[in-house]
């Protein structure tokens, strides 16, 4: 395609709506920048969500990857292949836990976290069949699949696609004492995102990990974490929940376990929980395939040596310190933690969609939610210079 103009016009013609792209095609990437079909370079402070938290064509997670594709992609979970052992060993080694169940998208890790906890439930709580209840916070975002959206509160994520799944209890994020109120002896569940990404960068209270930790124990009641986006590096420690000391019954992985490279997800919890899955129940053609297992080992490995997770938080002090400087006039409010933020602009100075459209122009690539928030993400192995380059660029926007 010649032309942005061109190839987004070809694009619409064939593609389903379903985002809500901004105006720009990318032809390559390389670190923390990508280059448009026109030779435009942008910055990228997005990182697919937390999908590049290593960047774009990183060095070790390229190799690995072709080294693997000269030697086997897929075996499908019919066969064993020579990669699945060790991953899943180190992943639950890394996690702190006993046992595995890869699979690839987010969304499927959380629907098998909602199957385990539900099986969980009836084979060893003992919760009498089809009345397995799991509490979820308002405002979380774990996925697009039927189930999932059915205990959606985002009008858009879950309008349109009734009959809904029941058993879920929706309480308000960060209040224990509600969320103490929703368990009852058939709950078998609490799901919560340790960070809410999608709601804007909602950071709990103080204590309310650790108070969900402590309220999930006494209850004899699953805690399980969402670290899809918050987890592996992005908070300035490997996972969210470490911010208060917490571990959950259950780790729930995705987007930088496959660095960028392929789509790998994972639940990570206890032989006791996983255990209770037998052969056939459950599965997926391409979950822990070679090139996943290859590309995700070269992850743990990279993650091992802890720099990831401490630039995260050095370049993330840097971030809100300077993110926290435009509070007033042009920002109302800024939220997160390590190289994570929400910032809600005022909306004298636009929606969210206009201040990254703007940003956007001025050579930096970020992604809107909820009205006027902007939510700011860049790879991990981002240089001080090019993240002051696009706070500066953000500056200017704010400053029009």
């Amino acid at each position: 395609m010649s032309t942005t103009q061109d190839a987004i016009a070809a694009a619409e013609a064939h593609s389903a709506h379903n985002y809500h792209p901004l105006p720009v095609v990318v032809a390559t990437a390389e670190g923390a920048w990508m280059t448009d079909v026109e030779g435009r370079r942008y910055l990228d402070m997005l990182a697919g969500y937390s999908a590049l938290n290593f960047g774009h064509g990183n060095r070790r997670l390229i190799d690995a990857a072709k080294a693997q594709l000269e030697r086997v992609t897929l075996t499908s979970r019919a066969f064993h292949h020579d990669r699945f052992a060790d991953f899943c060993a180190q992943l639950a080694e890394f996690c702190g836990m006993e046992m595995v169940l890869p699979m690839n998208t987010g969304a499927e890790a959380v629907e098998t976290a909602v199957k385990t906890a539900r099986k969980w439930g009836y084979r060893v709580k003992g919760v009498p069949d089809g009345t397995a209840k799991i509490v979820v916070a308002a405002d979380n975002f774990h996925g697009r699949t039927t189930t999932i959206v059915s205990f959606s509160t985002d009008p858009e994520a879950r309008d349109g696609y009734g009959p809904y799944t029941p058993g879920f209890e929706i309480v308000p994020y960060g209040d224990l004492a509600a969320l103490d109120a929703a368990v009852t002896d058939d709950t078998v569940a609490v799901l919560l995102e340790p960070i809410q990404g999608e709601a804007g960068v909602l950071v709990p209270p103080p204590g309310y990990l650790e108070g969900v930790r402590r309220l999930t124990r006494e209850r004899d009641v699953l805690f399980i974490a969402d670290e899809i986006q918050s987890g592996l590096g992005r908070t300035g420690k490997t996972f969210a929940c470490e911010h208060e000391g917490v571990v959950p019954d259950m780790y729930v992985l995705g987007k930088a376990l496959g660095g960028g490279v392929v789509p790998v997800s994972a639940v990570v919890s206890s032989a006791a929980v996983l255990g209770v899955h037998r052969p056939g129940e459950h599965g997926s053609t391409f979950g822990g395939n070679p090139l996943a297992c290859a590309v995700a080992l070269e992850v743990l490995a990279m993650l091992r040596t802890g720099e990831y997770q401490e630039r995260a938080a050095e370049l993330g002090d840097h971030l809100h310190r300077e993110l926290g400087l435009l509070v007033g006039d042009a920002v109302r409010e800024v939220r997160g933690r390590g190289l994570w933020a929400g910032v809600d602009v005022d909306p004298s100075k636009g929606s969210g969609r206009q201040v990254s459209e703007r940003l956007m122009e001025r050579g930096v690539l970020v992604k809107d939610t909820h009205g006027s928030t902007i939510r700011l993400a860049p790879p991990l192995m981002i240089s001080k210079e090019d993240l002051d380059w696009g706070l500066e660029r953000l500056r200017e926007v704010l400053a029009d």
